[in-house]
């Protein structure tokens, strides 16, 4: 009997960030589709970062082999352009110079956001770490790992954001380094489109991540009962859903249409089918809409 074999057997991904969360998230779904994955990170079993969460890549690499992949973690701090070259040649030289896919994730920055005040009254020194943990992490990742996409003459970038929209996040080094993700994306598409590879930022609704499950006080079996302290809570997905959302884009063969596109899980849902975890497909845009346009006004075009 033959068998359909899954959309990106074959394909060799680096998820740069994908420790937890929306990281995690998309390894694992790329590794459901078949790819093999390289994850990395900062968290392993070797030690934890300065976050101090639990999380390990090493984890996350089960998860992609458990779910169809190969996982392969490899610690690496992306701030550091000299683990990160050594990260991108051993790629290359386990998979004979090939990379398709390239997932810029890392972030790190919520212990350094600050959402209660004003730029004037900011720490300079934190926020301009949070730019570099947040921004120049991916300026660095791509420095050294294109070069095997621009060779291969295909391949995807994904630069994973916060809104797609020029709608103002509340903090200022937090609406910075989200909105220069985009641009990185659109910076991206423009100098690669000649060899065939696309670039897109990609932004989730309201993201269900360990750190956010622990903010509740929930876990996934319970998380609903999170929606007593916050009502916006219930409309939220999980990791998986950003995931699939990635391995669809990852799959598509005329993903040159998208590419420099800033692009939402709430849209994308609709012409791929995907679901969530549970089978559902929230979209956090059309709850938006509904329960809070009238009080913050609309998120507004795309860009």
């Amino acid at each position: 009997m033959m068998y359909d074999a899954p959309p990106l057997a074959g394909k060799v991904a680096l998820v740069a960030g994908g420790t937890r969360g929306g990281g995690r998230g998309i390894a694992v779904e790329l590794g459901a589709a078949g790819a093999t994955v390289y994850v990395t990170g900062r968290s392993s079993a070797a030690g934890r970062s300065d976050l101090g969460r639990a999380e390990t890549i090493e984890e996350t690499a089960e998860r992609i082999t458990a779910a169809g992949g190969v996982g392969i973690p490899i610690r690496t701090d992306h701030s550091r352009p000299d683990e990160v070259r050594a990260l991108v040649d051993r790629i290359a030289a386990e998979q004979d110079g090939r990379l398709d896919i390239l997932v810029n994730s890392v972030w790190g920055g919520d212990p350094l956001t600050d959402w209660e005040h004003p730029l004037w009254e900011q720490d300079l020194d934190t926020g301009l770490r949070l730019l570099r943990q947040a921004v120049e992490t991916h300026v660095i990742t791509s420095r050294h790992a294109l070069p095997l996409m621009v060779t291969c003459r295909t391949g995807l970038v994904v630069e994973v954001t916060d809104g797609n929209t020029a709608r103002y996040r509340g903090s200022f080094f937090y609406d910075l380094a989200k909105a220069a993700v985009i641009r990185l994306a659109v910076a991206q598409a423009a100098e690669l489109k000649p060899y065939g590879v696309a670039a897109v930022a990609i932004t989730p609704g309201f993201l269900r991540s360990e750190a956010m499950l622990d903010h509740f006080g929930v876990t996934e079996d319970n998380w609903r009962d999170g929606a007593a302290k916050d009502p916006n809570f219930a409309h939220s997905e999980t990791p998986a859903y950003l995931g699939r959302a990635v391995a669809a884009l990852a799959a598509d063969p005329d993903i040159m249409r998208r590419t420099g596109r800033a692009l939402a899980t709430w849209d994308l849902y609709k012409e791929y089918g995907f679901t969530d975890a549970d089978g559902t497909q929230p979209d956090f845009a059309a709850h938006w809409a509904s329960a809070l346009e009238a009080d913050y006004g609309p998120l507004g075009e795309p860009l």
